[in-house]
C-alpha cells in the first residue's frame, strides 16, 4: 500500500468501531476521523510505562476493511483526471481521492504554487483570471474543488499568457536578484569579519555513513561529484561585479575547464580525524568552514568536498590513511556558497549524487532545459507592476526604520553596520505530545505548518516587546513558484517583509486568521525582489530593522535526511552549534522532521552576539517554549492552558519559577553583614525625593516625619522611668531607630549603618524632650512643629527617632505623667512606615509592663539584613509584568487637570499644600456601602473606579489615566511582620478607560 491512514489505538471492552466512528464524525473534520479503529482490551507498554509503538498490531488494509471505513472517491471528468495524475506524480501516490484535503497529505505552500503554474499551462488559462489564483487554490484544497475552479476559469480561445519557460542557450548574464542580496550583503554587512568568519553564506552539508551493505570508493565519489557539477551549471558559476555598469554578472565555466582527473580540482580533499574524538571532529568542521580560500567566487569555485576519515594507529604503527575506501563513521562534508544553493536545493543534490555514484557515469543533461541563469534572464524582464502595488500597500503607513523594543544586551551603532557574524543560540524540542497538538491545530484550521509557526512568532514578538502591535518581520520564501523552477540548483529564496498589525484584544483564532491571509496575499508576490521593496521606500539593504527579525519553517524530507550510495546509508548529522554563525540579529527557525522518533518538532534561535549574549537567547527560548506549551497543550503537560478564542492578552511569557520568585527569597540574618549595607529600595525612593525634588538653598518643610500623639485616658498615670527605660529596650532590639544613612560617592550607593553604643561612646541613640504648654495655641505650635521642623531628625548621625513628652504648665516633679500631658513619638518616615508603629506599641506595652524585651541580637532579622536580601533578589518576573503593564504610557506627562500655576521642568517643590475634606452625609454613605456590597466589590476598588471617571472628566476626556497609589504595608513575608522599618513601595495605577463603558465594565 503506498497510501497513508490514520489509524486509531483503542483501549476498550465495551465499545465498538461503529459507535467510534459516528462520534469522531460528530466532534471531527473529515480529514481528522481514523481510517482504520483497532480496539485492544489493553494497550501494550514499555517499563516507562508508555505505550510500546512496536508491539501495536498492524492493521489489515483488506480491501473490505477500508471500504467500510474510508470512501474512495474516483475522478469524475476529464479534469479532474488530470488533476489526480499530477497529484498522484507529486505524492507518489497510487490513487488519491478527489476529496482528499491536499495539507493531510503532505501538501505546503510551495507546492500549492508549483500546482498553480502546473494548471496555467496544463489547462492553457489566463494569467488574470480572477476567479483562478493561488489564495483560492490554498481555501479550497482537494482535487475536486481545484478541478471546479479550473473549469470557471478555461479560456475558450487557449490564449497563453504564461508561456513556459526554456534554456535561453547562454552562459552569461546577470545576477539573479537573490544572488545579488547575497553577494552585496556579504560584501557590506560582513567585510569587516574576515579575520574571524570567512564564509558567512556557507550552506554545509554533513552526513555520516550510517550502515554498510556495500563499500564507498573514493574514487567514485569523486566522479560522482563531477557528474553532478557538470550537469548542474549553476555549480561552477562564477559572480562578480562589471565594471562598466557596475551589475553583478553570472557567468558558469567550462565543464573542462574546471573539472580534471585531479580531486582538488573539483574541491574534493580528504582529512584523517582522531577515532572517536568528536572534539577533534567538530574543531576540523570548524576550521575547514572557516578557511579564507574555501570558496573563490569570482573564478566560479563554489562547492567544495571533505572527506572526514577516522583512522587509528595498528600495533606496528602503520597509518591505514590511503585507502580508496571509507568506513563506517566516517563522514562527507560538503560546503556550498549560498549563493548558488538553497535549502531545496539539497533533495536535487543528493538525489543526482546518488544517481551518479550508482551508474558510475555521467548524468543525462537536457540542452534545452532551464538552467538558473535562465531563470535570471527571465525573472529580469517579468511585469511587475501589480506585486509592486502589492507592496507599496502592505507597507502603507508603516515606520519600516522602526526598530522592534526587543530585550538586547547591547544597542547597535547607527552608523556602523558591520556584523561580527557570531551568534548566541538556543534550541528547543518539543515533545511528540506537543508536537501532534501543534499538527492537529494546523489540520483543523486549514494551515500550513508556516502558517501556523510564524503566527506564534507574531503572539510572541508581542509579548516579549510588552505589546508592540505594528509587527514586521522578514521571512523566507523559498520562490519556486513555476513548475519548471522546481528541479533546478540555485538560489531562488527571497527574504521578504511580513507585517501584521495586531489587535491586542485578538484571540489566538483570530490571529491565524489573519496571519492565513496575510500568508494567501503574499505568496501570489513572493517574486518581487527585496531589493525593488527597499528602493521602493528610498532605503538600502544595510539599515533596515525588519531585515534583522527573520523567522523560517524547514519541514525536512527523507531526501534532505539521508544520501544513499549504491546499499550504503549515510545520514545527515546537525552541525554543533559552535559552527553556526548568525546573519540577523534575531532569528527563529522552526524544523519539522516527520521522519524523527524522538525530535519531530523543534526550533532554535540563532541571534547576534553582538547584540545579545548567550544567556538572554537562552531566557528568550525559555519562555517561546512556556506560551507554546500554552497554546498546544497535552496531557503530560502542567502548564496552564488558555482557550485559543480568548484574548491573546491572557498568555504569559513570566515563567513560573519568575512569577514565585518572591516566595522563593528566604530573609533571615546574614552573618557577613555586620552594621552596613545598601539602602534599601524605599528608603532609596525617599533619601533621593528630599534631595531632588526640593531646593535645600530655601526653607524646608519637613514633609517625612511621623509624629504620633497620645494622651492619657482620665484618671490614668504613667511612669516616666518605667518609660524611658522601655523606650531603651525598644530601640536596642530595634536596629532601624538608630540607623544612619549616607551617600557613598565612590559605590555610586545610598548606605545605611546601624549606630551601636560604642558609635555614640555610650551616650543616648535617640533623644528625650520635655516642654510645657499651657494654652491651645502654645500645643498647636508644638505639634506643627513636630510635623513640619526639617531639624528634629539627624540621618547621617542616625538619629531618627525621638520622643517628646509635653506637660500641662510644668514638669512633673513626681516622674508621673498626667492625663493633661501629651506623648509624642516621632520617627523619620526613612526608617519608619505606619505598621511599624503597631509593632512599636507591641513592643512598648511589654516592656513597659514586664521591664524586659526578648531580643537575641545574634540571630534576630534585621531591616539591613532585609535591604541586603532585596537588592540581590531576582525581578525578573515583576520587572516584566511592570513593562507589560505601562506599555505605551506617557509616565513623563502630567494630566491634563485645571492648573491655576504650572510647574517648571526645573522647579523646584515648597512641600506647601493646599487641602478640602468634606463628609458625603449618612445616607450617600449608606447607599456607597450598599452598592459594593451588592456588587461584591471591595470599597478600595469602588473608590478608584469612581476616581478614575472623576479625573476622566477632569481632563476633558483623558482615557489613559495613570496615579500612584501607595502600598504602606509591603510587609509580603511572615518573617518581615515584626521587624520595624520603611517597608512601603509606590507603584502606577493605569486604567485605559473606554469612554463608551458602563460603570460596572469599569469596575471589573
Amino acid at each position: 500500500w503506498n497510501d497513508d491512514y490514520l489509524v486509531a489505538y483503542v483501549q476498550s471492552s465495551h465499545i465498538s468501531e461503529e459507535q467510534l466512528r459516528e462520534h469522531c464524525q460528530s466532534h471531527l473534520p473529515p480529514h481528522m476521523i481514523p481510517s482504520i479503529f483497532i480496539i485492544l482490551d489493553k494497550l501494550p507498554l514499555n517499563p516507562n510505562g508508555k505505550i510500546d509503538r512496536k508491539l501495536l498490531p498492524s492493521p489489515h488494509f483488506s480491501s473490505t476493511h477500508l471500504t467500510n471505513s474510508i470512501e474512495l472517491l474516483q475522478p469524475t471528468n476529464d479534469i479532474e483526471i488530470s488533476i489526480h495524475h499530477i497529484w498522484c506524480e507529486i505524492f507518489k501516490q497510487n490513487q488519491i481521492s478527489t476529496d482528499t484535503n491536499i495539507f493531510t497529505i503532505g501538501g505546503h505552500s510551495l507546492l500549492i504554487m508549483q500546482l498553480f503554474h502546473q494548471y496555467k499551462i496544463e489547462f492553457h488559462l489566463e494569467q488574470k483570471q480572477s476567479s483562478f489564483s493561488i489564495s483560492n487554490l490554498f481555501q479550497h484544497p482537494t482535487i475536486i474543488h481545484h478541478a471546479q475552479l479550473i473549469q470557471q476559469s478555461i479560456n475558450t480561445i487557449h490564449t497563453l499568457d504564461d508561456y513556459p519557460w526554456s534554456s535561453l542557450h547562454l552562459i552569461q548574464a546577470r545576477a539573479s536578484f537573490a544572488q545579488e542580496r547575497i553577494y552585496l550583503d556579504e560584501q557590506i554587512r560582513f567585510s569587516s569579519n574576515k579575520t574571524t568568519m570567512n564564509n558567512m553564506y556557507v550552506i554545509p552539508l554533513l552526513y555520516r555513513i550510517s550502515s554498510m551493505k556495500d563499500d564507498v570508493s573514493i574514487t567514485r565519489l569523486h566522479h560522482a561529484f563531477q557528474s553532478v557539477i557538470s550537469k548542474h551549471n549553476i555549480l561552477r558559476t562564477a559572480l562578480y561585479i562589471d565594471d562598466t555598469n557596475g551589475n553583478i554578472i553570472q557567468h558558469f565555466s567550462d565543464t573542462h575547464i574546471i573539472l580534471n582527473d585531479d580531486m582538488k580540482s573539483c574541491g574534493l580533499t580528504i582529512i584523517n580525524v582522531h577515532n572517536d574524538d568528536r572534539r577533534h571532529m567538530n574543531e576540523t568542521i570548524t576550521e575547514t568552514l572557516n578557511q579564507a580560500d574555501l570558496f573563490d567566487l569570482s573564478n566560479g569555485r563554489v562547492i567544495r568536498f571533505h572527506i572526514l576519515r577516522h583512522y587509528h594507529q595498528s600495533q606496528d604503527s602503520i597509518l591505514y590513511e590511503n585507502d580508496d575506501l571509507l568506513t563506517e563513521n566516517d563522514h562527507i562534508l560538503i560546503s556550498i556558497h549560498h549563493a548558488m544553493f538553497d535549502g531545496a536545493s539539497v533533495s536535487i543534490f543528493t538525489r543526482d549524487l546518488s544517481l551518479a555514484y550508482q551508474t558510475d557515469d555521467s548524468l543525462s543533461m537536457d540542452v534545452n532545459s532551464l538552467n538558473y541563469i535562465d531563470y535570471s534572464i527571465h525573472e529580469h524582464i517579468m511585469d511587475m507592476t501589480l506585486s509592486r502595488e502589492f507592496w507599496q500597500s502592505q507597507l502603507e503607513g508603516y515606520d519600516i526604520e522602526c526598530s522592534l523594543s526587543l530585550p538586547v544586551d547591547r544597542q547597535r551603532s547607527s552608523t556602523n553596520h558591520q556584523r561580527s557574524g557570531l551568534a548566541s543560540i538556543a534550541e528547543i524540542t518539543f515533545d511528540n505530545e506537543t508536537c501532534t497538538s501543534f499538527l492537529n491545530y494546523a489540520s483543523s484550521h486549514h494551515l500550513t505548518l508556516f502558517q501556523l509557526g510564524v503566527s506564534v512568532f507574531y503572539v510572541f514578538l508581542f509579548k516579549l516587546t510588552h505589546g508592540q502591535t505594528d509587527l514586521c518581520i522578514g521571512s523566507i520564501n523559498a520562490n519556486r513558484y513555476r513548475s519548471e523552477l522546481v528541479n533546478i540548483i540555485g538560489m531562488f529564496v527571497s527574504t521578504l517583509p511580513y507585517r501584521l498589525e495586531i489587535d491586542p484584544n485578538w484571540s489566538f483564532d483570530e490571529v491565524v486568521k489573519y496571519v492565513r491571509e496575510k500568508c494567501l496575499s503574499i505568496l501570489e508576490h513572493s517574486h518581487y525582489p527585496l531589493q525593488h521593496i527597499l528602493g521602493d521606500n528610498q532605503l538600502t539593504q544595510s539599515n533596515i530593522p525588519f531585515l534583522e527579525t527573520i523567522f523560517d519553517f524547514i519541514s525536512v524530507t527523507k531526501y534532505m535526511e539521508y544520501l544513499c550510495l549504491n546499499d550504503t546509508d549515510l545520514e545527515q548529522v546537525s552541525l554543533e552549534q559552535s559552527v553556526e554563525m548568525s546573519k540577523f540579529d534575531f532569528s527563529l527557525t522552526f524544523d519539522y522532521n516527520p521522519l524523527s522518533d524522538n525530535k519531530r518538532l523543534s526550533c532554535s534561535f540563532v541571534c547576534s552576539h553582538d547584540v545579545f549574549e548567550k544567556s538572554t537567547i537562552s531566557k528568550i527560548a525559555q519562555r517561546f517554549q512556556y506560551m507554546f506549551e500554552q497554546l498546544f497543550q497535552t496531557q503530560l503537560n502542567t502548564t496552564t492552558m488558555i482557550d485559543p478564542s480568548e484574548s491573546i492578552n491572557k498568555l504569559f511569557l513570566i515563567l513560573p519559577a519568575e512569577a514565585e520568585e518572591r516566595e522563593s527569597v528566604v530573609f533571615h540574618r546574614l552573618d557577613n553583614i555586620v552594621n552596613e549595607g545598601p539602602a534599601s529600595f524605599a528608603q532609596a525612593r525617599i533619601w533621593l525625593d528630599g534631595r531632588i525634588r526640593f531646593d535645600p538653598e530655601k526653607p524646608q518643610v519637613a514633609i517625612y516625619n511621623m509624629p504620633f500623639v497620645y494622651r492619657l485616658q482620665p484618671c490614668h498615670t504613667l511612669s516616666i522611668k518605667q518609660l524611658r527605660h522601655a523606650l531603651h529596650l525598644i530601640v536596642n532590639k530595634h536596629p532601624s531607630l538608630h540607623t544612619s544613612l549616607h551617600f557613598d560617592i565612590q559605590k555610586n550607593l545610598l548606605i545605611q549603618r546601624v549606630i551601636t553604643h560604642e558609635d555614640k561612646n555610650n551616650n543616648n541613640m535617640f533623644s528625650i524632650i520635655e516642654t510645657t504648654y499651657e494654652t491651645d495655641e502654645q500645643l498647636h505650635e508644638i505639634l506643627h512643629d513636630e510635623r513640619r521642623n526639617p531639624h528634629l531628625f539627624d540621618l547621617a548621625q542616625g538619629l531618627v527617632f525621638r520622643c517628646h513628652l509635653v506637660y500641662y504648665k510644668q514638669i512633673s516633679l513626681n516622674d508621673l505623667f498626667s492625663d493633661q500631658d501629651l506623648l509624642i513619638f516621632n520617627c523619620h518616615h526613612v526608617l519608619f512606615d505606619f505598621p511599624s508603629m503597631t509593632i512599636f506599641l507591641h513592643d512598648l506595652n511589654q516592656a513597659y509592663t514586664t521591664s524586659h524585651l526578648p531580643n537575641n541580637d545574634n540571630t534576630n532579622l534585621r531591616y539591613l539584613d532585609y535591604a541586603v536580601i532585596e537588592q540581590q533578589m531576582s525581578m525578573i518576573g515583576a520587572s516584566m509584568y511592570w513593562l507589560d503593564t505601562l506599555h505605551h504610557c506617557k509616565l513623563d506627562q502630567p494630566l491634563s487637570l485645571p492648573f491655576d500655576r504650572y510647574r517648571l521642568a526645573n522647579e523646584h517643590r515648597t512641600g506647601r499644600g493646599t487641602s478640602i475634606s468634606f463628609d458625603f452625609g449618612q445616607d450617600l454613605s449608606h447607599d456607597f456601602l450598599t452598592y459594593a456590597s451588592s456588587n461584591n466589590i471591595s470599597l478600595e476598588h469602588l473608590t478608584f473606579a469612581i476616581y478614575f471617571i472623576f479625573l476622566f472628566k477632569s481632563t476633558n476626556g483623558q482615557t489613559d489615566l495613570c496615579l500612584a497609589l501607595n502600598i504602606n504595608n509591603n510587609r509580603y513575608r511572615d518573617e518581615l511582620k515584626s521587624i520595624i522599618g520603611l517597608f512601603e513601595n509606590v507603584i502606577p495605577l493605569r486604567c485605559q478607560l473606554d469612554p463608551h463603558w458602563r460603570f460596572l465594565q469599569l469596575l471589573e
